[in-house]
């Protein structure tokens, strides 16, 4: 294996990894701070409010997007599999 397809490797999982996490990042974001504007505007200021909403969106974006997931992580080990068996 050449230095270049070493590289191609690495910036395809670093890639699969952004595309994996983002649904699920942007979820918590948007709720944590949907209820950090609602905080501000009621002027309710309990530090423990925003982790259930934020945890229970995080898990239900999961469980929607988990297929997604696994088949790209799938076809990502099939795929580098398939590299390793070339050499």
């Amino acid at each position: 294996m050449t230095s270049a397809e070493v590289l191609d490797i690495a910036r395809d999982a670093i890639w699969l990894t952004l595309v994996i996490s983002g649904p699920v990042m942007l979820v918590g974001l948007i709720v944590g701070g949907v209820i950090a504007l609602l905080q501000a505007l009621t002027q309710v200021q309990e530090q423990t409010l925003v982790f259930v909403p934020k945890i229970i969106a995080t898990f239900l974006m999961l469980l929607i997007c988990l297929p997604l997931m696994g088949a790209l992580l799938g076809a990502f080990t099939q795929e580098l599999f398939a590299k390793i068996a070339k050499f």
